[in-house]
């Protein structure tokens, strides 16, 4: 059988590597936070690019064409027009 000091050694140890785990959980739950508002932020930014991009494509098609030109090509393949959705 361990003698006492020894029973106070792997004590102390144990609850180091519990103060450790719970630190551990608490900085793992605020990464996950951050992984949450940095995918929204990510969306809605993708979101607005294809906004955008949709307006600049409606007024390239309101321009006048050139001469000898039937139509004006958008300025930015748009997720539709590469195939994606």
């Amino acid at each position: 059988m361990p003698d006492p000091s020894q029973i106070d050694q792997i004590t102390e140890r144990v609850e180091r590597l519990l103060v450790r785990y719970e630190e551990l959980m608490r900085t793992n739950t605020l990464l996950n936070q951050q992984i949450d508002t940095l995918t929204q932020e990510r969306d809605s930014l993708k979101s607005r690019l294809g906004a955008a991009r949709a307006r600049v494509d409606a007024l390239l098609e309101r321009l006048p064409g050139e001469p000898g030109t039937s139509t004006v090509k958008p300025a930015f393949k748009t997720a539709a027009s590469r195939g994606e959705a």
